[in-house]
């Protein structure tokens, strides 16, 4: 096939592109800075893209190709897909575009066909689902405001929570109140606290505290243990309800599991999820996802121009893992 792809995974921290032949050759890639329109604006953000997208047309000795692929982070509505699909055309970098959320890039890249669910549990949380017929299954996943709980920001903050009435009297014990700030080198939650609010310790950093709160539940903290249970909870909730909306409960179907906390392999949380979604959907695979998004971004990039089998089994064979 002498078409080209454009294959895009821009996520809130980091951007990878691909230059693809319609064989699933692929000729070049480039890596970039983060994708986040709701903080700088739709054409800052497409602005920030553009440098990788330059190199890799560049390097593959293309200055337009045939499709583009754009799996896209913050791309939660149909009107943002919209939205982003229009500016992304403004570029002229393909005749044809698509965008999709860059949760669905995690799902194609760990399945053989557009057919599975993934779940992602990284800052937030987020699921997708996939038919080869086209129907999909997604969730706004803008945080407790959509009806979402879990990542590693949610999962912070409850544990804080937490910690601070088990230092003040307001609740009941836990270990959490002294793992917590210890963290920092910080005498008392109170202290923690103190620190977070005055910006003695960049919010950013909060995410450190995710692996605390996970090695409080492992030495048996109760409190601790019922929020990565919850967590558990929260996965195969997600899992069941997109392969329900798919019809694909009672299918052998891969759920994949993707993100920095699913992608830790906490034991307690791995049991509980593998516990949970047999119950749930005895039939569901899970299985944690060990490719790379952008390889989904090219997989559905392939899909939209018709590629052939071999064609997707090259490109995959290029992100193979040694």
């Amino acid at each position: 096939m002498g078409v080209t792809l454009l294959a895009v995974d821009a996520g809130n921290s980091k951007t990878d592109v691909a230059v693809v032949r319609g064989d699933g050759t692929v000729l070049a890639t480039a890596r970039g800075g983060g994708f986040r329109p709701p903080a700088v604006g739709v054409e800052k953000a497409v602005d920030a893209l553009a440098a990788p997208v330059t190199r890799a047309l560049a390097a593959a000795g293309a200055a337009r190709v045939d499709h583009l692929s754009a799996c896209l982070a913050n791309a939660d509505f149909p009107a943002e897909e919209e939205e982003l699909t229009a500016a992304l055309r403004a570029r002229a970098w393909a005749e044809t575009v698509t965008v999709r959320n860059d949760t669905f890039a995690i799902l194609r890249a760990g399945i053989p066909e557009p057919r599975g669910v993934a779940v992602v549990c990284g800052a937030g949380i987020n699921c997708v689902g996939m038919r080869p017929d086209g129907r999909t299954a997604r969730f706004p996943a803008l945080g407790r405001i959509s009806g979402d709980w879990g990542g590693g920001w949610g999962l912070t903050e409850e544990a804080l929570w937490h910690a601070s009435r088990a230092e003040d009297g307001r609740g009941g014990r836990t270990r959490l109140a002294e793992t917590l700030p210890a963290h920092f080198s910080l005498p008392s939650v109170y202290a923690l606290v103190e620190a977070l609010h005055l910006n003695r310790i960049p919010g950013a950093r909060r995410h450190e505290l995710t692996p605390v709160l996970f090695g409080t539940a492992a030495e048996g903290d109760e409190v601790a243990r019922g929020l990565v249970d919850r967590l558990a909870d929260e996965v195969v909730t997600m899992a069941a309800v997109a392969l329900t909306r798919l019809d694909l409960l009672d299918e052998e179907t891969p759920v994949l599991l993707g993100g920095s906390i699913l992608a830790a392999r906490h034991p307690l949380l791995d049991d509980g999820i593998t516990a949970r979604l047999a119950a749930r959907a005895p039939k569901a695979t899970p299985r944690v996802v060990a490719e790379p998004p952008v390889l989904g971004a090219i997989l559905l990039g392939l899909d939209d121009m018709g590629a052939p089998d071999p064609a997707r089994a090259r490109a995959s064979a290029a992100y193979a893992t040694p």
